[in-house]
């Protein structure tokens, strides 16, 4: 009986698809400001150094423009009714700029441009049935009962549903056989703005250690990339990884090796050995410049991108190379990618985050495009003119009408399944995994004894997609990121006595 008080309690503060109105509501606070901040000015080849400034992004209410040109609001019954989509205007604050750094001057108003229509997803902020009680609800045509969380385009209902990750930028060890060899591997999927780049560091059975990064074919050795990220002596790169004895025991191969073999001593010299592989044939300050272009993008991304970012990056390597000796040594076991622990569910208002990033991107460059254009036929810029929504509103929408995603991923959008109540809140609460259908995966496809209280031990289709396509239990909930935490932490760790970038950074007393 007490638990039945539990469960009710919950449920009358918690509806069953509140992790995806919750997520859609984090992306029309935040997330949406966060990725026109993330491009904040529209860089021009128009001389004089013409600019364009991006301010704030508005939402408005879900509207229809008619045939005739007037634009009335619509409502979720209405979009169903005549084959609509139920999506808002968006508009975006832009001001115009001439002039390079320091230098820079206004040369015209703020303006407030429509820049496309977004899906609005039912029962969000944005939505009109947002805090409707249920007689209002009944006269709006709706359903009282209705779970909402979905979105209506072109008169169809369609979920999001749920995908399932791996966690990213933390490292994860794996032992891997290679040509009937042993490999130590710590790799991570390091994400930074929607960019993902997988960084690894392999042990290999003669004891070298060689990292793998985007932007560089083949791989490289530790001990060069620690030089050329500002480790220049020996003994940096030691305190950089470990202290602990057996592991530094592992580590003097690799030192002698670069020193003899390579012939590399200094941070210049190491930026030369990347140079000479991204760009050969090159002149040696194009090549340089090359180098550190692609260790500030491409290695590590979410450590940071510019030059002053080098060191962090540096002790992150020593950490990553650190585990795969650990594992080698037997200090460490082999994380499990099955575990809960080490996977991120991406609900609606994620999913939305990406394709909004995708789309958001291909329209600055279309203004770009559209503003120099403008100028070569020998009119002054205007950015009114210069702004299609049409790159914006297609692009969502079309991914969302067919769900193919950005990524190359397929049915991340779904005709909502009205067969039945149960069918319907089956579909919103649904996890699936990006694994391959026709692999074994076994391992995969079994109940983890961490999913415990978070996934539906029983509700999982037959067939191929057994143990893949997943429901959330009935009482789960997904939290969300918390920045405000997450840098207290972070401000606490930084200030601890043991912290080898700190280490680093401050010279030994004398």
């Amino acid at each position: 009986m007490e638990s039945q008080v539990i469960v009710d309690s919950f449920f009358k503060e918690n509806s069953l698809v509140k992790h995806q109105i919750d997520s859609f509501n984090r992306f029309l606070d935040y997330k949406l400001q966060k990725i026109v901040d993330e491009v904040g000015v529209i860089e021009t080849e128009i001389k004089g150094g013409y600019k364009v400034k991006l301010g704030k992004i508005r939402v408005g209410k879900p509207i229809n423009k008619e045939a005739d040109g007037s634009i009335r609001k619509i409502t979720p019954m209405e979009a169903r009714i005549r084959d609509l989509s139920y999506a808002a205007p968006l508009y975006l604050e832009m001001t115009p700029i001439v002039g390079g750094e320091g230098e820079e001057e206004v040369v015209g108003e703020t303006v407030e441009v429509y820049i496309g229509e977004l899906p609005i997803m039912l029962g969000s902020k944005a939505c009109y049935l947002y805090g409707k009680s249920r007689e209002e609800l009944i006269e709006m045509g709706e359903d009282p009962r209705d779970p909402f969380g979905y979105f209506i385009i072109n008169g169809s209902e369609r979920v999001l549903v749920t995908q399932e990750d791996l966690v990213q930028n933390r490292i994860l060890c794996e032992k891997t056989e290679r040509n009937n060899k042993m490999i130590y591997v710590a790799k991570v999927f390091s994400t930074r703005h929607g960019f993902r780049a997988l960084c690894t560091v392999e042990r290999q059975e003669d004891g070298k250690l060689n990292v793998t990064f985007p932007g560089l074919s083949g791989s490289i050795p530790l001990v060069i990339l620690m030089k050329a990220l500002g480790a220049e002596s020996d003994s940096d790169i030691i305190n950089m990884i470990s202290d602990d004895q057996r592991v530094v025991m592992q580590l003097i191969t690799n030192i002698l090796e670069v020193r003899e073999e390579y012939n590399i001593a200094t941070q210049e010299d190491a930026l030369e050995y990347i140079g000479k592989k991204v760009a050969p044939g090159q002149p040696r300050d194009y090549r340089l410049k090359r180098a550190e272009t692609i260790l500030c993008n491409y290695l590590l991304p979410h450590m940071g991108v510019k030059r002053e970012d080098f060191i962090k990056k540096c002790a992150f390597l020593g950490r990553m190379a650190r585990n795969a000796i650990e594992l080698y040594l037997g200090l460490r076991v082999e994380d499990d990618k099955d575990h809960y622990g080490n996977k991120r569910l991406k609900p609606a208002g994620e999913l939305m985050e990406d394709l909004f990033r995708y789309s958001f991107n291909q329209l600055v460059k279309d203004i770009k495009y559209q503003l120099e254009r403008q100028v070569l036929r020998n009119r002054s810029p205007s950015i009114q003119s210069a702004v299609r929504s049409d790159v914006l509103t297609e692009r969502i929408r079309h991914a969302m009408a067919t769900g193919n995603w950005i990524g190359g991923r397929t049915g991340v959008s779904q005709l909502l399944d009205r067969t039945s109540y149960l069918s319907t809140l089956s579909q919103l609460r649904r996890v699936v995994s990006p694994l391959s259908r026709s692999q074994p995966h076994f391992e995969a496809r079994d109940l983890h004894p961490t999913q415990w209280g978070k996934i539906c031990p029983s509700e999982t289709p037959e067939g191929p997609n057994c143990g893949l396509v997943k429901n959330l239990a009935i009482m789960c909930k997904i939290t969300t990121e918390d920045k405000e935490g997450e840098k207290k932490v972070l401000e606490v760790l930084k200030d601890l006595p043991i912290n080898p970038v700190k280490e680093f950074l401050t010279p030994p007393s004398s």
